[in-house]
């Protein structure tokens, strides 16, 4: 029975192409667009400059300089710190690459792996501004509110994954060294012996090998994100929720947590067309881009297949991610005066964005929990250490 059942989802989908072909190529096509016009030119660059990183030693670098800060916060090495930077600034799924790539060169730990998981699958700040904020809501000052409340759940959740795996001591034999920090970069780059030109090629090539896959990972969730909306799955599945909700949840409303819940970008569209209070379209938004999508969920399986590393705690650190975005989101709402936008051009014809400086309630809010939640986490782990 559980060699029929992986069979039969793929049987079901391959007869419903055959019955819907013309469907089957247009979704096929917009992944590719989305995939080639928005993710090939947004991370292709960051994954060979990230890979030749690697290779120059400066993450070791980091390591060294940043191990006072990662250990006591997340209980992580300094490199780790590498990756939280590159996934915070390129998105998915260069957390997941960069940290199966270290567990395989035998830099982290398996449960520092999974630690890193759980809170290194961000969207980027370009498309959460861009596409979300700019695009679906047109008011690219939502994006403050948007990115905020992603983030700081995510570092939350990096706070609350510390206390993930088994205990061990607290050492407090780290501090701050940049001249060792250096040597160790240096060291680096003496074993590495290889001209430049060939790091640069090794770079090009397994870049270009892990953003075909993520390609092929769009384009088969856009066909089956489409398939599922010409069928009557999707609309049942929605009136089934809605009842189990007592209508509280209307069909409506149901429907976008459905697409969210397969793919990011087709759930934020569904969010914005479905709800019509601001609170509710940006509560739904950081949820669903907390939780990322199962397509996402694909991804990083297929970087974790290589390695060790359990996938558990990345699920769990979606879950989490995904409700404490949607609260945080309510709660920057509550606490801000909505910037307003002002047109501006300059001299070159091309339109800039004018934020009224009331988004810096958001901005403190931020800085404000982030140094709580450290203070009480620094307290706790060495009033434990003297204990």
């Amino acid at each position: 029975m559980s060699t029929l059942l992986k069979v039969i989802p793929f049987l079901f989908l391959i007869a419903v192409m055959f019955v819907y072909p013309q469907e089957v190529l247009v979704s096929a096509s917009n992944g590719i667009i989305l995939w080639a016009n928005y993710v090939l030119p947004a991370l292709l660059p960051f994954f060979i400059i990230s890979d030749l990183l690697m290779k120059q030693g400066f993450v070791h670098f980091l390591g060294i300089l940043l191990e006072p800060l990662m250990r006591p916060l997340f209980r992580l090495p300094g490199k780790a710190s590498f990756i939280i930077a590159m996934t915070h600034t390129s998105g998915i799924p260069i957390g997941a690459i960069l940290t199966c790539k270290m567990r395989q060169a035998g830099e982290i730990t398996k449960y520092e792996g999974e630690r890193l998981l759980a809170f290194t699958s961000n969207p980027s700040p370009g498309f959460m501004f861009g596409a979300v904020a700019s695009g679906m809501l047109s008011n690219p000052a939502l994006g403050i509110i948007i990115a905020g409340s992603v983030y700081t759940a995510n570092i939350i959740v990096g706070l609350i994954f510390r206390f993930y795996g088994p205990p061990q001591p607290f050492q407090n034999k780290y501090s701050f060294s940049l001249s060792q920090a250096w040597k160790e970069m240096e060291s680096v780059q003496k074993k590495n012996k290889k001209p430049f030109g060939d790091f640069l090629a090794e770079a090009i090539r397994e870049s270009i090998s892990t953003i075909l896959l993520v390609g092929g990972f769009i384009v088969l969730f856009a066909v089956i994100s489409h398939m599922l909306n010409i069928l009557p799955i999707v609309t049942k599945l929605t009136e089934g929720i809605s009842l189990l909700t007592g209508g509280k949840l209307s069909p409506a409303a149901g429907n976008a947590f459905i697409q969210g819940f397969l793919e990011t970008t087709l759930g934020c569209k569904a969010a914005v067309n479905n709800f019509s209070s601001l609170h509710l379209q940006i509560g739904a938004i950081a949820f669903i881009l907390g939780w990322g999508g199962l397509s996402v969920f694909a991804q990083v399986a297929s970087f974790t297949a290589a390695t060790d590393l359990r996938f558990f705690p990345f699920v769990l650190g979606r879950i989490l991610h995904s409700f404490l975005a949607l609260i945080i989101s309510q709660i920057y709402l509550k606490l801000t005066v909505l910037p307003t936008m002002l047109p501006f051009t300059l001299s070159g014809g091309s339109p800039l964005w004018l934020y009224s400086l009331q988004w810096s309630t958001v901005y403190f809010g931020f800085l404000l929990l982030f140094m709580i939640c450290c203070a009480l986490l620094c307290l706790l782990v060495f009033s434990s250490d003297k204990r």
